[in-house]
């Protein structure tokens, strides 16, 4: 089997994504019941005027996991048409949001995570620096296994971001309109600046149009790992503890597998 090249993979199913998520059902409404439809259109109709549809949140964090949650899930059911593709769902604030491997990648694995940002009222720019990795955990030491992790970061042969650009709407249910998706690996996009002033974030650039065409801060992924890796991240104590713990249980590991006897030859 030919290796897939997973960028331009995730590139042609995001070409077909549509965000289709109406609004909140909500049970109670003020129509005579049974309710009919002849399709999706006129269902959704329906649902607006007998009050079960209400809006979506218009606040960012909150309005972008509804958005990720419908693309992970078109991404997770678009694999069931491919043979010798593999892909796991990550936890809610986890890394990645979704991890494939498989024949199809050369069963190696690769992290790809969905991130959705609103445009500012310039159109020109992000409203906010994407998020792209918390930089003081498993990126700034890549060979420990961290909590909410599938595995190391160093074990993944690509990471890759898959942005979902917006432009928010109040007077619709959905909130959100003109939906844009780009596909990078995250290195491309990143910037030198953290996206948060109060949390140890590495950002993204904010510039929509170095967003789409894969133009960050950095001429190659080496520059870009060397420059966050320096970064001199805070650390709190709950990380720092835990930190502590993996890298005494990593040293455990090495010292029990110094303790096994080699394998017999021949």
């Amino acid at each position: 089997m030919t290796d897939l090249n997973l960028v331009m993979w995730l590139r042609e199913r995001c070409a077909s994504y549509s965000f289709d998520v109406a609004g909140i059902f909500h049970r109670a409404g003020n129509h005579p019941w049974p309710i009919s439809a002849v399709d999706a259109q006129e269902l959704e109709y329906r649902l607006g005027a007998g009050g079960h549809l209400l809006p979506l949140p218009k606040e960012p964090a909150a309005l972008a996991n509804v958005v990720e949650v419908s693309l992970v899930e078109y991404l997770l059911k678009a694999v069931d048409d491919w043979d010798g593709i593999e892909c796991h769902r990550g936890t809610e604030r986890g890394y990645p949001d979704i991890e494939f491997t498989g024949p199809a990648f050369g069963d190696a694995f690769h992290a790809v995570d969905v991130k959705v940002a609103r445009r500012a009222s310039s159109r020109l720019r992000t409203q906010s620096r994407i998020t792209l990795y918390t930089g003081n955990t498993y990126f700034k030491h890549p060979a420990l296994h961290w909590r909410g992790t599938f595995r190391p970061f160093n074990d993944y042969a690509s990471h890759v971001d898959i942005l979902v650009i917006y432009t928010l709407n109040l007077e619709l249910p959905s909130r959100v309109e003109d939906i844009e998706l780009i596909v990078h690996e995250a290195w491309r996009i990143a910037s030198r600046q953290r996206s948060s002033t109060t949390r140890e974030y590495i950002g993204a650039v904010d510039s929509i149009s170095d967003l789409r065409d894969g133009k960050g801060a950095f001429a190659t992924a080496d520059e870009f790992y060397k420059y966050w890796r320096h970064f001199p991240f805070s650390m709190s104590p709950q990380v720092q503890l835990e930190l502590e713990k993996l890298v005494r249980q990593q040293g455990e590991e090495i010292e029990r597998l110094k303790a096994e006897p080699p394998e017999s030859i021949g």
